[in-house]
């Protein structure tokens, strides 16, 4: 009776369509059933905050996700603000019950030995693009930059002596990134072979054939191309690079505070999702190598 009610009050009152009405028929009419399935005997006017939460816990024990979970817990509370107003319910016993965090995927990340026949065993070309499209995923590898963060860096962010960069991230706030000699070699190459053929306009590090700092696509398209010869990983973007640069950091046994500060992120729990992508590794590598897994 009261499902009904709310569903004319959804239709005729607030207009909504009657696919969202029957939505939410449904979801009141799974609770209904829970209700229905406990030992004591129960009505709407009877729940209590206990009763909401155990009804959360048994959808997320049977699988049900995270968002539908929520979605439902969002119908129930709609519901009982209906009945408040109508003043058939005095409290609303969902109001109190919080809806289950959705996880968040795990970050796309590169395999180490596909970076390798990436950076060691692919012919790139000797001319300018193929030198400096190699120099460019050397640096997106070595130092996890973002996109942004390496469109905008200069000559004089790039300290070849001392090994280090100096980028400028999020908000401006700027950090200092060590790379090894290998990206010092790239660098040293791509920036003789640059002035030779077409300089840089104005001071920029990485720049196009006409000698303009590289446009953000160019790079995006570039590294997509580049990570297609190796890998099957379903994103083939920068970030994806700059995930494979703090796997393989904490892959051997780099501290997360300083893969943290490495990456420029205000907050280690953000850091933090590179250990469960490496734990989710260490997994597959002990279920296909263990006898009895």
């Amino acid at each position: 009776m009261y499902i009904d009610q709310f569903c004319d009050y959804l239709k005729l009152e607030r207009n909504y369509s009657d696919r969202t009405v029957q939505s939410y028929r449904e979801d009141l009419e799974l609770f209904a059933a829970f209700l229905s399935s406990l030992e004591q005997e129960t009505d709407f006017l009877s729940v209590d905050q206990d009763m909401v939460r155990l009804w959360v816990v048994s959808m997320m024990e049977r699988g049900c996700r995270p968002a539908s979970v929520s979605r439902r817990l969002s119908a129930l509370r709609t519901f009982y603000r209906f009945l408040r107003t109508r003043g058939i319910a005095d409290v609303s016993p969902a109001s109190g019950v919080r809806s289950p965090k959705n996880s968040k995927p795990l970050p796309q990340f590169v395999r180490e030995a596909d970076m390798d026949r990436l950076l060691d065993d692919t012919d790139m070309g000797e001319g300018f693009t193929g030198i400096r499209d190699r120099a460019v995923l050397t640096m997106f590898y070595e130092t996890g930059i973002r996109l942004a963060e390496l469109v905008g860096l200069d000559d004089a962010d790039v300290d070849l002596g001392t090994c280090s960069l100096k980028v400028t991230g999020k908000r401006n706030k700027q950090r200092i990134v060590p790379f090894g000699d290998e990206l010092a070699d790239v660098l040293t190459r791509y920036k003789e072979v640059r002035d030779r053929e077409c300089g840089s306009a104005d001071g920029a590090l990485f720049v196009s054939r006409k000698g303009e700092r590289i446009p953000r696509h160019q790079v995006y398209r570039l590294v997509h191309n580049a990570l297609s010869r190796v890998s099957s990983v379903k994103k083939k973007s920068p970030h994806v690079l700059r995930h494979s640069f703090a796997t393989a950091m904490l892959n051997h046994d780099a501290e997360l505070g300083a893969v943290k500060e490495l990456l420029g992120h205000d907050s280690i729990s953000t850091t933090e999702i590179y250990t469960h992508t490496t734990f989710e590794e260490l997994k597959k590598v002990y279920k296909k190598a263990h006898p009895r897994s």
